[in-house]
């Protein structure tokens, strides 16, 4: 074997980042000013190849900033830290729950480095903030006993995942933690008297979802009520508190619903159909005699269904609205039922009579409603309103005057929102065909203002893959178009939720790369539109996300300028391995099952990291060091693969950081970053 070492480039071992290789790149060359026999030429041939081959070697040095580490990325120049300051102090506010007594709500918000739980008396008024941790928090689940002046809510570490249970004190202002051990504590759910909350766990064997009944009073009490295998959580409580109606989950479109009696622990499953049933929420009839709930039996899309537990008929509700209703509550007196449909990316909320089945549409400012849930005393509905020009606010709406009250007035960094970009929705025809037609696939396309077409394009890719992009406020977007004039274009390929199940599945196992082909027909039609300049399109997504980055810089490298990959799965058979125990299963419904010898070699083959080599445009990749869910080592594999291109990859790793950065300190970087690759990359700035 001859090994051609005098053909590389000097600069190409200085940015392998070692120091010795520019000495012996001399030496073997044969350069005039060091002459050297052909047998000392044949030693350090060997000692060049022994020291190739050492643990590490070729590992291009990084720097460790904080929590950081980082490869590559430049010194973050102060005129960026400067133009992106207000777009950084944008703050959300997100709905928890109703205070007893007319007492305020709970509100998730962030004021310092992380999310924390934070009281409102009244509309506008003083965020009050009530915790105080290193990490997010997430719940501010309130006790249903006003007697009893607790909320529940959860906190990991540094991203992993593994969460504990804590109780709070409103009166007091002190916490006890209710879960001794770190485990998954998820679906936490009150009973009505307000003694006691289910929860599920995996503290049994990390795997496999129990549900557990708890104590409001003490973490003495805990009784294990369901020993499954799989995901199983709690749904709601029977109005006398004698049962629990419960999901057990196997995958984005098949589920089942059983009832729980919590004394005997006999399980019973409910509407025993042969066909696959997806369940997403449930509430028990007032009366205790049906429930209400949202699944797709009856259409390709989510409906609300009322079932009734005596003659176990089924009664489709919304059978008028042909889109998936994402979220609904049922009011107190159970006369109403406020609902949220999905109407091809926009949301809309209705209410319902119980009684006559009669629905009327709330008309509220455009926008996306989220988290809806009724005042204890039924008057009020409260929920979270997002746009893409505006943050999330929370909002109650006053079911007997129609009239809308602001809570929270969430800041902008002083930044004037009117100039915000609201997207277009657009469609856009595939390589295959439904009917004779072209299948569309549809988008989110916003247009920056006060820049000369034609427009460099960055596409975001959502996670998922069963969810779907929605216009949501995003600062980093906004700064995308405002400041640097880039078109984005946001697409919901083959395997989103949202527009039914035919559509969710379309991308399931051996279809995988039919996906991948949704961002080709994309780049096909940034192609034919004047405004748009086809010579210079950029890719980012995480999590799912991030494999189609991936798997589209392998299949049309040529067509893009580079790609952003924020946890992002780079070898299916590694994940699948890899991933949480609880979730491989999960995941295996979706992506196929790597122990099948088939599916194996089949995910194998499509794997980005299989197919690197292709890969030769420039790529950034951001990851949490604690991912349960991606681990690490997709990222790590695929930067070493891509860099033996001779491709410039840019790292940033998060030490503290899970699925996804969750700390401003860290976000910022990250952005500060992803600015800085996209001007030097795809604006060549």
């Amino acid at each position: 074997m001859q090994f051609h070492l005098r053909h590389h480039r000097l600069k190409d071992f200085k940015e392998s980042g070692s120091e010795q290789i520019p000495l012996l790149w001399i030496l073997l060359s044969g350069h005039k000013y060091y002459p050297v026999a052909a047998a000392m030429k044949k030693i350090l041939f060997f000692i060049l190849i022994l020291i190739l081959t050492l643990p590490g070697y070729g590992k291009t040095k990084g720097y460790q900033k904080g929590s950081l580490y980082i490869e590559k990325i430049p010194e973050i120049p102060s005129r960026l830290i400067a133009d992106l300051l207000p777009y950084q102090n944008v703050h959300h506010a997100s709905f928890c729950d109703w205070l007893p007594d007319d007492k305020g709500i709970l509100i998730r918000t962030r004021l310092g480095d992380v999310a924390q739980i934070h009281l409102v008396a009244h509309p506008a008024g003083f965020r009050k903030q009530l915790t105080f941790f290193k990490e997010p928090v997430a719940g501010g689940l309130v006790c249903p006993d006003p007697e009893k002046p607790f909320f529940l809510f959860t906190k990991d570490s540094a991203g992993n995942e593994l969460n504990r249970i804590y109780r709070y004190n409103y009166k007091t202002g002190k916490i006890q933690v209710l879960t001794r051990e770190s485990s998954r504590y998820r679906a936490i759910k009150w009973n009505n008297r307000g003694d006691k909350f289910a929860f599920s766990s995996t503290k049994r064997n990390g795997k496999d979802y129990d549900i557990y009944l708890g104590s409001a009073d003490g973490p003495e009490d805990h009784q294990c009520i369901l020993k499954q295998e799989g995901y199983w959580r709690a749904v709601d409580f029977s109005p006398d508190d004698k049962r629990l109606l419960v999901e057990h989950y196997v995958s984005a479109n098949e589920s089942y619903y059983y009832i729980l009696n919590i004394k005997t622990k006999k399980l019973t499953r409910i509407n025993p159909v042969t066909q696959k049933i997806s369940y997403d929420d449930a509430r028990w009839a007032k009366d205790g005699k049906g429930l209400y709930f949202t699944s797709d039996q009856f259409s390709d899309f989510k409906q609300l269904v009322y079932h009734d537990l005596v003659d176990q008929k089924n009664i489709p509700l919304t059978r008028s609205i042909p889109w998936d209703i994402v979220d609904f509550d049922l009011s107190p007196s159970g006369d109403t039922i406020a609902f949220i449909s999905n109407e091809n990316g926009i949301t809309k909320l209705y209410f319902l009579n119980t009684k006559t089945h009669t629905i009327t549409q709330a008309h509220l400012p455009e926008g996306l409603i989220y988290g809806i849930k009724f005042k204890p005393d039924g008057k009020e509905l409260a929920f979270v309103r997002n746009s893409s020009k505006t943050p999330g606010d929370v909002y109650t709406l006053n079911l007997k005057k129609k009239t809308l009250v602001r809570w929270t007035y969430s800041e902008v960094g002083g930044l004037n929102t009117e100039l915000f970009v609201t997207p277009e929705l657009i469609h856009y025809p595939t390589f295959d065909s439904i009917n004779g037609e072209p299948r569309m696939i549809p988008a989110f396309y916003y247009r920056p203002t006060g820049f000369k077409p034609p427009y460099p394009v960055l596409i975001i890719c959502h996670g998922g893959p069963e969810s779907q992009y929605l216009p949501f406020f995003s600062s980093l977007t906004q700064f995308y178009l405002n400041e640097m004039g880039l078109a984005v274009i946001a697409p919901n390929i083959r395997g989103s939720s949202g527009y039914g199940k035919e559509y969710l599945m379309l991308d399931n196992g051996y279809h995988r790369e039919d996906a991948v082909k949704d961002i080709g027909a994309l780049l096909d039609w940034i192609e034919k539109q004047p405004e748009l300049d086809q010579t210079r399109v950029a890719i980012s997504g995480g999590s799912y996300g991030g494999y189609l980055v991936l798997a589209a810089m392998v299949h049309y490298s040529n067509r893009l300028s580079c790609g952003i990959d924020a946890c992002g799965i780079s070898n299916f058979v590694t994940f699948l391995e890899k991933t949480g125990a609880y979730r491989r299963d999960l995941r295996r419904a979706e992506y196929g099952d790597e122990r099948d010898p088939q599916m194996r070699e089949f995910l194998q083959k499509i794997s980005p990291l299989t197919n690197a080599d292709r890969i030769k445009k420039p790529l950034l990749v951001i990851q949490g060091a604690n991912d349960p869910r991606v681990p690490v080592a997709e990222a790590e594999q695929i930067i070493r693969a891509v860099r033996k291109n001779r491709v410039d990859v840019w790292y940033l790793l998060a030490e503290d950081e899970g699925h996804g950065f969750r700390k401003k300190a860290n976000r910022d970087f990250s952005y500060y970053a992803q600015i800085l690759f996209l001007k030097k990359y795809l604006l060549n700035r």
